[in-house]
């Protein structure tokens, strides 16, 4: 009883306060490292099984220290460090990617991201609060499980439109493209888009800025863990078809691996399913 009372006491601590001054240490951050000779800096491969650039351990550092003053006691997966007790260690599960989009933020080309989630337990159903903050501006988003899912202060409403105008494409490498292509032109989208991190594109999605987002390849829990909850309070749909039962049973350990779908309408991402994209050889 004692656990169950502390794990609840944790996921009702004021996660978004504290991830909004993450955010901002974030940003103070990366303004210490103005040029691209700063920022491209490698410091060895992460946990997560990219290189490391001197940004990304510098935000992580940064957000790190901010969770370790906020006091409350957590387990962590981040990108870089992999997983770790902070603030003495407790029952939550935070999921952290300092900056999804490190391409992008190397180059100063926007937008990339910070993502912060809480979890109950160890599996993207676990969820109970994330957060993404646009680096490259003030945007930020949120949700609570079963509170919605909010752009800044403004509620996110539901939407089940079953068109499919714009679809957001991730891991967007040529090959990739041109392995899925036909799917791709068979999912009916008149436009795709290509941003460079799977945590925003889960926010377009939420927003409705995106119809529908599909990675080409498989992503890491610290890449998704935030803005599927931001999809599903939003009233959409989330599914990570290479793992479990292909819904929310994916792990939010750092070796999870599994592409993600994800759709403002079940019609939708259902018709995304059904087209079976293939795996990258």
């Amino acid at each position: 009883m004692g656990s169950t009372n502390s794990a609840d006491a944790a996921l009702s601590a004021d996660w978004l306060g504290l991830s909004r001054r993450a955010a901002r240490a974030a940003r103070a951050t990366l303004g210490l490292y103005p040029g691209f000779a700063e920022r491209s800096r490698e410091t060895g491969r992460g946990e997560g099984g990219d290189m490391t650039l001197a940004i990304d351990r510098a935000v992580e550092d940064a957000v790190l220290d901010e969770i370790e003053h906020f006091g409350v006691g957590v387990s962590a997966v981040s990108e870089e460090r992999g997983r770790l007790e902070v603030a003495g260690g407790g029952p939550a599960l935070l999921v952290i990617d300092p900056i999804d989009g490190s391409l992008n933020a190397k180059r100063r080309l926007r937008p990339y991201s910070l993502s912060i989630a809480v979890a109950g337990g160890e599996t993207m159903a676990d969820v109970a609060f994330g957060y993404v903050a646009d680096l490259s501006s003030e945007d930020e988003w949120w949700a609570g499980r079963g509170e919605g899912a909010f752009f800044g202060d403004d509620r996110l409403a539901a939407q089940s439109d079953p068109e499919l105008e714009i679809l957001g494409v991730e891991s967007a490498r040529p090959e990739l493209v041109a392995q899925a292509s036909e799917a791709l032109a068979a999912t009916g989208a008149r436009r795709l888009r290509m941003i460079g991190s799977i945590a925003l594109s889960l926010c377009h999605v939420a927003s409705g800025r995106f119809d529908a987002l599909v990675s080409l390849r498989p992503c890491r829990s610290v890449d998704a863990a935030a803005g599927q909850l931001l999809v599903r309070e939003a009233g959409g749909k989330v599914a990570f078809p290479d793992t479990g039962d292909g819904e929310l049973s994916a792990s939010l350990t750092l070796a999870m691996r599994s592409r993600v779908v994800a759709a403002r309408s079940e019609a939708v991402l259902e018709r995304l399913g059904a087209l079976a994209l293939p795996l990258p050889g």
